[in-house]
């Protein structure tokens, strides 16, 4: 066992009121593991607050203590503020940041790069996610896994490692895997519910999606776009966008994929993905986000043609 986890150990004993937080557009990993620490820390009577800035993704809210996850911050002091898998800070949110009740904070993440702002700091970008380092967390303590805690750890390893096609499918992952199959996860039932129930509306966004696909002179860089005004027609939000970096990534001879997310007029969101060659972290650094080898993002300023010709030439001259 680390020593900074037999520390994250003594600091839960010693601790009551806990707030869990993660990053704004929660992924799989994000709402997986902080559920399952939620979970853990209620199983042995703590007090625990689960907040998200951004609403728990429908694909998600089959797991257990979805429903208890809430935008706001009841006001009431906390022990210990958990953040999880945001890279830096300021992906907390900013009721997270500016929050005066919280005593410490203690930061868990995998990314290659990430601010130590906790009191103590769990890094590891060895890790295939966040969850596995709740995993680890839990195994040290000495307890037991129950099927709930399972199903969000599984859940995390799962979406993070692209269903073990990713290059952190490492043994750690599999043995994870293999281990919460063991507390009860049915694997079949948690794949259906990530990849056979979508809602019918993300697919008529993503109809209006498609026809977005453009490419880089060379043809290793793919992109695709959403605009508000693509929400308006079809009802929906940011919250069904979750993957649909996958289809230009998923391109014969593309090498890095970007998903560009209007947040407002004048502001984008900009997702990046690589198959493996490219280091996105490093590319998105270069406008001020950050992320991992294989997955990364950053937010930009201008009309959609200036920012997509500002990050299509800087890509050509990297590429």
């Amino acid at each position: 066992m680390s020593t900074t986890i037999q520390k994250i150990n003594e600091t839960i004993a010693t601790a009551n009121t806990f707030l869990i937080t993660t990053h704004e557009s929660p992924d799989g990993d994000a709402v997986g593991s902080s559920l399952a620490l939620a979970s853990y820390l209620k199983s042995i009577g703590k007090d625990v607050t689960i907040h998200f800035c951004d609403p728990v993704p429908d694909l998600y809210r089959f797991l257990p203590l979805a429903e208890a996850v809430s935008q706001t911050i009841p006001d009431k002091h906390y022990d210990i503020c958990f953040v999880l898998d945001v890279g830096e800070f300021g992906r907390a949110g900013k009721a997270v940041v500016t929050c005066p009740n919280i005593g410490a904070f203690i930061n868990i993440d995998h990314h290659l790069s990430c601010d130590e702002f906790g009191l103590i700091n769990l890094i590891d970008s060895n890790a295939c996610a966040t969850g596995a380092l709740i995993y680890r967390i839990i195994k040290a303590a000495g307890h037991s896994i129950t099927n709930e805690i399972a199903q969000s750890i599984y859940t995390a390893v799962i979406t993070d490692t692209g269903s073990f096609r990713y290059s952190n499918s490492n043994p750690e992952a599999f043995v994870i895997a293999g281990e919460m199959i063991a507390c009860g996860v049915n694997a079949w039932n948690i794949a259906e519910k990530l990849y056979e129930s979508q809602p019918r509306k993300r697919l008529e966004l993503l109809a209006q999606v498609l026809p977005t696909l453009t490419f880089s002179p060379k043809g290793d860089v793919a992109s695709v776009t959403v605009t508000m005004d693509m929400y308006e027609k079809t009802g929906t939000g940011p919250e069904l966008t979750d993957g649909f970096i996958n289809y230009p990534r998923s391109i014969n001879g593309v090498e890095v994929a970007l998903l560009f997310r209007e947040l407002k007029p004048g502001s984008w969101k900009i997702g990046f993905r690589s198959k493996g060659k490219v280091d996105v972290a490093s590319l998105s650094a270069a406008f001020g986000g950050g992320g991992h080898h294989n997955a990364a993002g950053c937010n930009m300023d201008g009309t959609f043609t200036e920012v997509r010709d500002r990050l299509f030439s800087h890509l050509d001259k990297v590429l």
